[in-house]
């Protein structure tokens, strides 16, 4: 039998707000963070993702009284990142209320702190971000909120994460996000494949078909949005009915 496959909604979060933007600009206000976890948590969303956008930009740490919020609100795994660098930024997470940290700049700039982290909260807990923009026929990740590139090629970076600790990948395409074209099933399907551990596809869902097709072609084992549960275009419950009856496997509500 099957994993079910997750829909995870997320909070992007800027001064206490959530927001969403284009591509990662111009970010317009969407809520607050603990309304919307609860809204979520009603919906029967499998895990909620919430990510300070600007701690690593700014160089400030995680949001940890965002997180408590968000926490207070939830009967579903949580996974948190942003500005996390150091093992302790990571105790202070999960400290905080979440149940997986998610880690993208520090990583880049040294790998050990995933073995770090894996060591110490073990694999399951650490989520390596992986932020992409495609280059030519491959894909080149970015850091500090999609800023930075970095050189390196992300399904290569990828396999060498999960050989040091991470236990699952978020994989965002910025050219896709917020775009909503759909999610990059080639992207997400050539990460997938080289990898042991989740993947979970973001950037540019909009429809119903759009999760189908990444959990099909994409290989996904789980896809990410915001923009269209923020605004409420569609329902949780109805999409998870939808592809329950196109036979992907989800976690139906009682």
């Amino acid at each position: 039998m099957s994993l079910a496959h997750r829909i995870i909604p997320c909070l992007d979060v800027d001064a206490g707000r959530v927001v969403k933007g284009v591509e990662f600009e111009g970010l317009r206000d969407m809520g607050d963070p603990a309304e919307l976890a609860a809204r979520y948590n009603r919906e029967g969303a499998d895990e909620l993702v919430v990510l300070d956008i600007s701690a690593s930009n700014q160089g400030r740490g995680t949001f940890l009284d965002t997180i408590r919020r968000v926490a207070e609100q939830l009967n579903i795994p949580l996974t948190a990142g942003g500005g996390i660098r150091t093992m302790e930024d990571g105790r202070a997470v999960l400290r905080a209320g979440a149940d997986k940290v998610t880690v993208n700049t520090a990583a880049v700039k040294r790998p050990e702190l995933l073995s770090e982290l894996a060591q110490q909260f073990g694999a399951q807990a650490v989520v390596l971000s992986v932020d992409v923009k495609r280059k030519g026929n491959s894909w080149e990740p970015y850091t500090r909120g999609g800023r930075d590139a970095t050189g390196m090629d992300a399904v290569a970076w990828a396999k060498e994460a999960v050989s040091r600790g991470a236990g699952e990948i978020l994989l965002t395409s910025i050219d896709r996000d917020g775009t909503c074209s759909g999610f990059d099933c080639a992207l997400t399907a050539a990460l997938a494949s080289a990898v042991p551990v989740p993947v979970i596809a973001s950037g540019g869902a909009s429809t119903f078909e759009d999760f189908l097709a990444v959990y099909t072609d994409g290989r996904a084992d789980a896809a990410l949005a915001a923009s269209i549960f923020h605004t409420a275009t569609h329902s949780i419950s109805a999409m998870k009915k939808f592809l329950a009856e196109r036979g992907v496997s989800v976690r139906l509500s009682r």
